[in-house]
């Protein structure tokens, strides 16, 4: 089976795009994905500061520009993204952390798609425990055992590894797709990339 990982925070709608859009090309290459919730801002302190200085001091033009650019992208996958939430940037880290802690009993997809929808969709703030708990009865899961199992240290653990693990990959934002292990791509933009990989991989296995 072809290796696709995808690091990700839902605090970001390109990755939100970039969750949505990399599960129907999973399905129809046979494809698993590897699910790697990180931090995403403890990769732009580590490595990348410049998206504080950008937000900063914005470009007029090129802002305008990427939320055109974020609309058409939602139109074309058929989601509704929010371009200015009123809470932004949202602490995410405990919505990264139920990820975590869900992906055992095989419910992190549900859990993270709902907690995109809950954030980019419906205008809520994510870092917030009754947030949470609507997250959590769309995904169908126990909010009480959630929350608990967020607070252990082990949860905490792993989500700054995987956060670390990306910065010392060459990593420096969400979201990050590897393929092969080695091969890097960038952003929901990539996905044509991260196709023609797969299918360079798959292809020498099919014709055996």
């Amino acid at each position: 089976m072809a290796d696709l990982e995808f690091f990700f925070d839902c605090s970001s709608p390109w990755t939100y795009l970039a969750f949505h859009n990399v599960q129907p090309l999973a399905r129809e290459l046979g494809v698993q994905i590897r699910w790697r919730p990180i931090l995403v801002g403890g990769v732009f302190n580590a490595v990348n500061p410049t998206v504080y200085a950008t937000r900063s001091n914005p470009v007029p033009a090129k802002m305008a520009y990427s939320a055109r650019s974020l609309q058409a992208w939602a139109r074309l996958a058929g989601i509704a993204i929010n371009p200015a939430p009123t809470v932004f940037p949202v602490n995410s880290v405990k919505v990264m952390r139920g990820c975590l802690a869900l992906e055992p009993q095989g419910k992190l997809v549900e859990f993270a798609r709902a907690a995109f929808e809950s954030y980019w969709g419906d205008d809520l703030d994510i870092a917030q425990d009754d947030v949470i708990r609507r997250i959590c009865a769309t995904a169908g899961v126990d909010a009480d055992a959630l929350l608990n199992a967020i607070a252990r240290p082990a949860i905490k653990d792993v989500l700054r590894a995987n956060t670390d693990e990306l910065i010392a990959r060459g990593g420096f934002g969400s979201p990050t797709f590897f393929v092969r292990g080695d091969e890097m791509y960038f952003g929901n933009d990539h996905l044509p990339l991260v196709r023609a990989s797969l299918q360079a991989q798959l292809s020498p296995r099919r014709q055996r």
